[in-house]
């Protein structure tokens, strides 16, 4: 199966953005051919710094590198390397209704975040998506739960595509962890895990093992002691449960038995220390990395001549079903 995937280069990411989807990419590229970019172009659809740019999407490579993504097996490039992204995602949004875009959840979100700076990109972002996916008839696209409305509809564009048009795209299929598909913010867990919130509010994969026990002794709980897993009675200790479990492969319930009636402090020294540990390697690898420029814009350019060889087909087959020249 031929698997697409993207992170924005906004940054070093969270260990919610790694549990939602980079930690299953590793996985799929076992037995897939996978497809993994780093979508700048959707970066600057919210406010950036240009001079920070070039840095974030080298990091971003590294953090590909550095969580286990094997250049070998899998394609790696910058999203804007390769033209045919936008002139794809241009050709979708003439099929693709104002009506579905109006609808998309994340667009909210982020015209309510960055009151200031809505602008088309910013709508048209599903659309782009799309055509990420599309570009390389990618048949499923691991991502966290956030992002599932927008793998629907580049379903939908490649359905109403195929029948305008004649038959080219796949419809891709959404994979979702088996659990943890969202993790929420360490200060209010009512809300997911955001890098553009407060630095408190989330656990860089690189964050130093102080920064990550001060912001896990200072995440939110809830009223009593009880460590036990109820998302709706205790959002605080459960989203704190999910990320132990996670990086444990231990069941909630296993957990709550070996804290019961320990209280929230003990708990909560526990998990920061299973989280440093978990995070050790990533760190590691990211320090050898930032040595290794030369060695990641390499592999960058590789990949950009690998995913261009598939972009350029496709859009020759594009052109012709939709009479262009």
């Amino acid at each position: 199966m031929r698997i697409f995937s993207g992170i924005r280069p906004t940054g070093n990411i969270h260990i919610g953005n790694y549990l939602g989807a980079v930690k299953q990419w590793i996985e799929l590229q076992k037995k897939n051919e996978c497809v993994f970019c780093i979508v700048d172009m959707h970066a600057i659809t919210t406010p950036y710094d240009v001079k920070e740019m070039q840095k974030n999407i080298i990091d971003a490579a590294s953090i590909y590198l550095a969580a286990g993504v094997d250049p070998e097996k899998s394609i790696i490039f910058v999203q804007s390397g390769v033209k045919e992204h936008a002139e794809l995602a241009w050709l979708l949004g003439t099929i693709t209704p104002m009506g579905e875009l109006s609808r998309m959840t994340q667009f909210k979100e982020k015209s309510k975040q960055h009151k200031d700076y809505i602008n088309a990109g910013l709508f048209n972002y599903p659309v782009l998506m799309a055509a990420d996916i599309l570009l390389y008839k990618g048949e499923a696209v691991p991502v966290g739960k956030d992002q599932e409305q927008h793998v629907e509809l580049a379903r939908t564009i490649a359905k109403k595509f195929n029948q305008k048009f004649g038959n080219i795209f796949p419809e891709p299929e959404t994979i979702l962890p088996k659990s943890g598909a969202k993790i929420m913010s360490l200060t209010d867990p009512k809300k997911k895990m955001s890098k553009s919130d407060d630095a408190k509010s989330y656990i860089s994969l690189f964050d130093t093992p102080e920064d990550i026990t001060k912001k896990i002794m200072a995440a939110s709980t809830d009223s009593g002691k009880d460590i036990i897993y109820n998302i709706t009675k205790k959002p605080g200790i459960s989203n704190l449960l999910m990320i132990y479990s996670l990086l444990t492969d231990e069941p909630t319930k296993k957990i709550e038995e070996k804290f019961k009636g320990k209280g929230y402090g003990e708990f909560k020294k526990s998990l920061a220390e299973v989280v440093i540990n978990y995070l050790e390697p990533f760190r590691r690898k990211q320090k050898e990395l930032q040595t290794r420029d030369v060695y990641v814009k390499e592999l960058l350019n590789k990949g950009k001549s690998r995913a261009e060889t598939i972009a350029k087909t496709t859009m020759q087959e594009v052109r012709e079903k939709m009479g262009l020249g």
